[in-house]
């Protein structure tokens, strides 16, 4: 199996595999490593490791070497002209007056080119702004059209739970949410309620929709009928995680409303004969199409 280095570039919590060679790497040092934009200052996200064949692809770009003082000098100086990039770029978005966030500026670490980052609605044509940058600036310029969920990555921020955010801290890929993920789990789609700090679906709807799914296809429905030891009665809540139903039975005295865990009811089905099966077959099927709360979807790669 080959001996691979897991590598971070910036903010992002994504690793990837680069060729070690003869440099023995630890978790948090900083590195330079060959990538299709050149020479690149990163740091070492996960030590030299041994992974299967299947989860390399090759050929692997190698690790230059371990980052010098000259190196750290250079990437902190780096960050400096940054702000002063960004300012300037922000300056000539409003002269221009183009539809569009500038999110990050970012200069290579050779110093040959600036990237700036930004998200927009849709396509924008940036043409002039980037032949006003170049004269000015004096050097290449890329601008570069990112998702919502990149800005935040950049940006950074604090979820509704009160923890930075998912994508941020350990996320390595961004897997799509779906509304089935929502309605699975019987949270309300008040796109306030299932909505991210991105606009797009919060991404931990993921996390415990298969426990979820599988339960609700062995759980009776809300409304449905069942049978238990106090009589025959309606459905009137399904508690996935404690496995329990809230049945309402009608006694001579009123309704009688308790708890009965698996195992001490029987579904008999809904009201009017139906079984729950027969209600689901009939049912429109959900797609598990994305809902996008807020604006129109991922913008496209400028």
């Amino acid at each position: 199996m080959p001996v691979v280095v897991g590598i971070k570039f910036g903010n992002s919590s994504k690793i990837y595999y680069f060729d070690p060679k003869d440099t023995e790497c630890r978790v948090g040092d900083n590195v330079i490593v060959e990538t299709v934009r050149g020479l690149e200052y990163a740091q070492v996200g996960m030590a030299n490791t041994q992974v299967a064949d299947s989860e390399v692809k090759s050929p692997l770009k190698p690790i230059v070497r371990k980052a010098t003082p000259d190196d750290d000098k250079r990437a902190a100086e780096n960050l400096q002209r940054r702000d002063k990039a960004y300012a300037l770029c922000q300056k000539k978005i409003e002269k221009h007056g183009l539809k569009m966030k500038l999110v990050d500026a970012e200069y290579t670490f050779d110093r040959s080119k600036v990237i700036f980052s930004f998200t927009a609605d849709g396509r924008v044509d940036f043409r002039d702004l980037v032949k006003d940058l170049a004269g000015e600036m004096r050097m290449r310029i890329e601008l570069r059209q990112i998702y919502e969920r990149d800005d935040i990555k950049l940006r950074g921020a604090m979820g509704m739970c009160g923890r930075e955010c998912c994508c941020i801290r350990f996320l390595r890929e961004n897997e799509k949410a779906t509304v089935k993920m929502a309605k699975n789990q019987n949270i309300s789609l008040n796109p306030a309620k299932v909505s991210g700090m991105c606009g797009k679906l919060m991404c931990c709807l993921r996390y415990e929709n298969e426990y979820y799914a599988q339960m609700g296809k062995f759980m009776p429905k809300v409304r449905s009928m069942v049978r238990t030891e106090d009589g025959i009665g309606k459905v009137t809540e399904v508690d996935v995680l404690r496995e329990r139903v809230k049945v309402a039975i009608e006694k001579d005295d009123g309704v009688m409303q308790q708890y009965y865990g698996a195992g001490e009811y029987e579904p008999l089905g809904k009201p009017g004969g139906r079984s729950d099966r027969q209600s689901a077959e009939q049912e429109p099927a959900d797609d598990g199409a994305d809902f996008v709360p807020q604006g129109d979807g991922d913008g496209a790669d400028a």
